[in-house]
């Protein structure tokens, strides 16, 4: 299923992007996938410290039609969320900084991105 979005970048220093939130280990592995993929990008991702989660901005719709499993899709609406090179929440870094990254990861990139981190998780842990 493709997912619906706008397809304005999270550009302002007040963003209207969406967050996807996923957990730390399927977070990276997702991270590593597109850092790897041709032509594939990520946009910016914070890493929370204390809850174990790594949050992806994606274009603002996304949340409308995210259905990963998972996974969570929140509005921010530009609500506290400032590309800044400072996190915009307290307990949080940037694992990849705005100034580094693309406005946005694609969320349908990201969406098969996520799946492939799963899918490696499973086989890595069927083999303990």
């Amino acid at each position: 299923m493709e997912t619906s979005r706008s397809n304005e970048p999270c550009t302002s220093s007040q963003a209207a992007c969406d967050l996807v939130t996923v957990p730390t280990r399927q977070g990276l592995e997702a991270v590593d996938i597109l850092r790897r993929g041709a032509g594939d990008s990520v946009g910016p991702v914070l890493h929370d410290d204390g809850g174990g989660t790594l949050g992806f901005l994606v274009p603002p719709g996304t949340a409308a039609a995210w259905d990963v499993p998972g996974s969570t899709c929140t509005e921010t609406n530009g609500r506290g969320l400032s590309l800044n090179p400072e996190p915009p929440v307290e307990g949080s870094d940037w694992l990849v900084p705005p100034g580094e990254a693309d406005p946005a990861t694609d969320p349908t990139v990201l969406r098969r991105a996520l799946g492939e981190a799963a899918r490696l998780i499973k086989a890595a842990d069927s083999c303990r």
